[in-house]
């Protein structure tokens, strides 16, 4: 069955609503707008967690509803509800008619339709039983005790989501996607005396539980918590200044997608408040720095078949080899700045307009073997992992907290270290890359990024880099 047959039996045949009438009802509410569309979504979504020896919390939930918008010019009208039917339709229309009002402007077209699809239309909160998922999370938890006896907690957590939505304008188009979505994550305590450590890992994707359950998958991320735990138990304070710092492939792209990712959007540069506004075509990174954001790897957390306005997802190139080349665009943004949609307009459900987010965010690999970049350093950091993190749009200003990091010196990864905090600013940092690996890497499938109340899986990834004289916030002088 195809996404939109099955979004016809979701909205349409199970409502009793009728797609000529509510299209009439949107054209009207439309009429004089620049854009808009009505947007339908159900979502099942479900969540374990399991923590010393027990199931902590475990829930299920199912979201249904719709949002309504209209876009005049720079103002957008937005009317939402969780009551799928025609009356409700109705009313959100004659609100969101307030911002057409004196307005004479020319619906734009839709978005061009593909059939392409990056992952499969299955539900993974149906399939697999419960008591199955309450073993797997209790056989986690015996495996990471077995593997040391410094572990002293263990917490997992399996979640799924299955979304379904679908993109009706007044001309009677229609866009849908299915969306599934896993992750599991473990978390480690481990001590030794009165020190304690901890170390985490997850993955996930858009697939069902069979891909991320298999024994050789978990047993693989609870050895990697445990290795990041016990590596934190042996630490030692982390240095403080600036210094060179080596940045490992994956994970770590979290800090180009938050230092950088937000301040390539289209609504941030269209406004001119982040700090790369106005540099299109100007060099803004270092030669050999090309970053892309790909909504259209398969599988992938961030993937998107179409994005939530209903245009397929692309690969768009932001910067090559150290040029500015384009940002992230939605619909509004795109129209307003004189360019074509790149598939980023995202929402986190029927109750928020969409925006300018990104997909799966990272950076191309170069040519530079990573033990070589490692050899070349006399003295610097080796951050591999990072937790959570700020950044300042306006002017690039980021605060990172690296998870796992280590010394080097004299060329070689020595001491782990504790505290360290990466503090710079992105724009500059760009300028600063000296080198740049050859084994790029994309993460897990862990991503979430925030923006203006609204949360969205994304992926993020990089290759090694070397990184002149970033300030480190540490303990040790």
């Amino acid at each position: 069955m195809t996404d939109l047959a099955r979004t016809t039996d979701l909205f349409w045949n199970r409502t009793g609503m009728d797609p000529a009438r509510v299209r009439r009802t949107i054209g009207n509410a439309l009429d004089g707008a620049d854009d808009g569309e009505l947007f339908l979504e159900y979502r099942a979504a479900e969540s374990l967690s399991f923590d010393d020896g027990r199931i902590k919390a475990a829930s299920y939930d199912i979201a249904q509803g719709f949002g309504l918008r209209a876009v005049a010019g720079e103002a957008t009208g937005y009317a939402h509800a969780a009551e799928l039917s025609e009356a409700a339709i109705a009313r959100a229309a004659d609100a969101v008619k307030a911002v057409t009002t004196g307005h004479s402007g020319r619906l734009a077209l839709p978005p061009a339709g593909t059939n392409r699809a990056l992952y499969p239309d299955l539900d993974p909160t149906a399939g697999m039983p419960f008591a199955n998922k309450v073993a797997l999370l209790t056989a986690i938890d015996a495996y990471a005790r077995k593997c040391d006896p410094r572990v002293r907690q263990v917490s997992a957590t399996l979640a799924a989501s299955w979304q379904a939505v679908e993109i009706l304008r007044p001309d009677g188009s229609r866009a849908a996607d299915i969306r599934p979505l896993v992750r599991l994550n473990v978390s480690i305590v481990a001590g030794d005396g009165d020190r304690q450590e901890t170390g985490s890992h997850g993955g996930g994707g858009r697939a069902a539980y069979a891909e991320w359950i298999v024994p050789e998958r978990w047993q693989a991320q609870v050895d990697e918590a445990l290795r990041q735990a016990l590596v934190n138990l042996g630490s030692v304070p982390a240095p403080a200044g600036e210094i060179t710092v080596v940045l490992g492939p994956g994970w770590p792209g979290v800090l180009l997608h938050e230092a950088i990712g937000h301040g390539l959007e289209g609504d941030f540069n269209r406004k001119k408040t982040s700090a790369f506004a106005g540099l299109l075509g100007q060099r803004v990174a270092a030669p050999g720095v090309t970053v892309v954001d790909d909504g259209t790897l398969p599988g992938r957390r961030g993937s998107l078949s179409v994005d939530d306005e209903g245009t397929p997802s692309s690969s768009t190139v932001l910067i090559e080899d150290g040029i500015l080349k384009g940002y992230m665009q939605d619909r509004m943004n795109a129209r307003l700045m004189g360019v074509a949609a790149t598939g980023n307009g995202r929402r986190e459900s029927y109750a928020h307009a969409p925006m300018p987010r990104m997909t799966n965010t990272y950076m191309l690999a170069g040519d530079r073997d990573p033990a070589e970049i490692v050899a070349s350093v006399d003295r610097g950091l080796y951050a591999v992992n990072f937790g959570g993190g700020q950044v300042d749009i306006t002017n690039g200003k980021f605060v990172f907290s690296c998870t796992e990091a280590y010394l080097i010196e004299n060329g070689k990864v020595g001491r782990p270290v504790k505290g360290a905090t990466l503090i710079g600013n992105g724009p500059d940092v760009l300028t600063r890359v000296r080198m740049v690996g050859n084994d790029m890497q994309l993460d897990p499938g862990v991503g979430t990024c925030g923006k203006a109340g609204q949360s969205v899986p994304v992926g993020v990834g990089q290759p090694t880099l070397l990184i002149d004289a970033i300030t480190v916030g540490g303990t040790a002088v």
